[in-house]
This record gives structure tokens, C-alpha cells and sequence, in this order.
């Protein structure tokens, strides 16, 4: 993408040692771009990052009520969690409201991506089952949104299905853009991914973050998912991740979630603004840093400790001597960036 920008650098001894390319917006509900770097029109797949829109349906239609679903429920049906035995309790009542089990789930099963949890599950004897998928607590409330609606559970992640043709539609609302076979994919956890621009990833969450631009009813159901998400930041990401430490310090007025391959959003909620950054070569860490510097910069935040750490985190050897960082470049965080680590950092 040749229209892209430096989005963060690593440092080894204050050289540069990589460099990271993307692009970042930042948009309010109306469609006004407050911010922009890169190429934002090319379509994305924004991942994880639309679970939050995709939860929407589960209120919008009554099925949250319907199940008594409290707050941990729907935010970790908005997470990408690491499969700490907290998360797999909360999707494994999700599904227990239902008369359903684990074995309903069509994510595929893969080893808790927390290692605590995975090392501790190994060591029982036991191997995983489908509630470890960090994208069990939205398949689970897809499963409450088919049981309360009356649709029949088999096959509930092909696109054709009832239950993935609402989430289509949803999303195709709330981005204003069109979520057709022609720019679908299939996600790691199995459902319909669709490539859409960067800018309308953003303007999507400036209206999940205000509920400006929504139906009444879906304003509702993205206050009521915002409250839960900040209420409960360890749902949706676990121990020791980006999304959780930054929601943990900085919600209700900050709001974010990341997606595989370098996609991160941020919503805020006073401002009423949405951001979406795609680091194009497919890094987290990158994308978390530069999501840290436009947080501080639009947010008007004066001093976070969590953001300082993430705009220029150390690096640091297996012996445990800083050797670098990692930090946002200049043109995202201007006068934002904090003073430079130290071995204390």
C-alpha cells in the first residue's frame, strides 16, 4: 500500500530496527474524519474487532432478556478471550441457559491462548474443547440468539443461515456498506468475514460509541453492550492483555477491542468518535502501540500509565535487561509521547 504511513518502530539501543506500516482513522457518527493516515478506502477485514456490532442482534432481538443474560455474558460474547477458567464459566452458563453444552459450538477448539490457564489444563490430564476458542462467548450468544428466535442451531456459522444473515445485515447497517459473497471470507472461528474500508470500521464504532446514526433499539443495545463491556474489561480480552489493562484503567470512557492480523478499534464515548488502525503487516503489538497514541491524543487524557507503557514499551531481553522499545510514531502521538523508559519501565 503505497499511500500508507509509519504507524509504530522497535528500537534496539536506539536504533531502528522495524518499522511498521498501516493506516488509522478517526471518525464521528455523522461521517467526518477528524484524523487520517494511509490508505483507509482500500477494504479490510476488520476480524475480531466487529464482535462488539455482532452482539448487537443478541439485544436488538430479545434474547439477552429472554436468558437472563447479566453482564459478563455480553461482554464476553463482544471478546476475544484467552480461555482463563472465568471466561469458560461465563460461556459454558451462556450456553447452559439454552438446555445446550459445549458440544453445540462450531468454532473449532484450540489450547487456551492464556498459558497459565493452558499449562494447568494439560497438567489435569484434560485437552480443550470448543468453550477454549477465544471466540466461544460469541458463538455462544449466537447460539442464544437462534434458541430465542426459534431458528434451528445445525449449521449455524454457514452464511446462508438465518442467524448469520442477521449478523450481515447488521453489520451492512451500522457500516453503511455492503456485506455480500463478493467481499466475504470465512473468519478463524468459522462465520463469514467480510472485507470492508477502514473508514467505515470507524464510522461503525463513532456510532456504537454514541448511538448516533442507529435505530432506537439499536442504540439501546449498544449502550447497554457498552456498559457491560466496561464493567467487566477481563471478559473480553484475560490476564495481561492490551484490551483488558487499557479498558481496566481508562473505561467507560475508553472502549477497544483488537482483531487478528494488526486490526484494532477504539471507541469513545464522550467524544463520540470511532478509530480504526490496520497495521499492514499483520502486527498486534504494532497496532496496540499506535492505538495507545491516538487514544491519548483524542481521548484527552493527561496522563495514563497504561497508555505511556503501550506508546513506547520496552523491550526486554530474557535476562531481563532493556534492550529497546516499541514505540508509535510521531506523526500519531505529536506532543503525546511520554518521557523515554527506563530499566524500571
Amino acid at each position: 500500500m503505497t499511500d500508507d504511513v509509519l504507524l509504530a518502530q522497535t528500537t534496539r539501543n536506539g536504533i531502528v530496527e522495524s518499522c511498521h506500516y498501516g493506516a488509522a482513522i478517526v471518525m464521528d457518527a455523522q461521517g467526518k474524519t477528524v484524523f487520517s493516515a494511509g490508505d483507509c478506502a482500500t477494504p479490510i477485514f476488520p476480524r475480531s474487532t466487529v464482535k462488539a456490532l455482532q452482539a448487537l442482534p443478541l439485544l436488538t432481538e430479545g434474547a439477552a432478556d429472554k436468558f437472563a443474560l447479566p453482564d459478563t455474558a455480553l461482554a464476553l460474547a463482544c471478546a476475544s478471550h484467552q480461555g482463563e477458567p472465568a471466561h469458560i464459566a461465563v460461556a459454558s452458563d451462556m450456553l447452559a441457559r439454552t438446555g445446550f453444552d459445549y458440544g453445540v459450538l462450531e468454532c473449532g477448539t484450540h489450547w487456551p491462548l492464556d498459558t497459565t490457564s493452558a499449562r494447568a489444563l494439560a497438567a489435569s490430564g484434560q485437552t480443550p474443547c470448543a468453550l477454549h476458542n477465544c471466540c466461544s462467548g460469541k458463538h455462544s450468544g449466537f447460539i442464544c440468539l437462534a434458541c430465542a428466535t426459534g431458528q434451528d442451531v445445525a449449521n449455524y456459522v454457514r452464511p446462508e443461515h438465518p442467524i448469520m444473515q442477521t449478523i450481515a445485515h447488521t453489520l451492512e447497517d451500522v457500516t453503511g456498506t455492503p456485506h455480500t459473497s463478493a467481499n466475504m471470507a470465512v473468519d478463524g472461528c468459522a462465520i463469514p468475514t467480510w472485507a470492508i474500508p477502514l473508514s467505515a470500521l470507524a464510522l461503525a464504532y463513532a456510532r456504537f460509541a454514541s448511538g448516533t446514526g442507529l435505530s432506537p433499539e439499536r442504540a439501546a443495545a449498544a449502550l447497554r453492550l457498552r456498559h457491560a463491556i466496561a464493567s467487566n474489561p477481563f471478559m473480553v480480552a484475560g490476564t495481561g492483555q492490551f484490551d483488558t489493562l487499557v479498558m481496566e484503567e481508562l473505561a467507560p470512557k475508553v472502549l477497544t477491542k483488537m482483531g487478528a492480523e494488526g486490526v484494532m478499534i477504539v471507541a469513545l464515548p464522550e467524544q463520540g468518535l470511532g478509530m480504526a488502525i490496520k497495521c499492514r503487516d499483520g502486527g498486534v503489538r504494532a497496532a496496540e502501540t499506535a492505538a495507545a497514541a491516538l487514544i491519548a491524543r483524542f481521548a484527552q487524557i493527561d496522563h495514563s500509565p497504561v497508555l505511556s507503557h503501550f506508546m513506547r514499551r520496552p523491550l526486554k531481553n530474557w535476562n531481563g535487561q532493556l534492550v529497546g522499545e516499541l514505540r508509535a510514531s510521531s506523526l500519531l502521538a505529536q506532543n503525546f509521547l511520554p518521557f523515554s523508559v527506563t530499566d524500571n519501565a
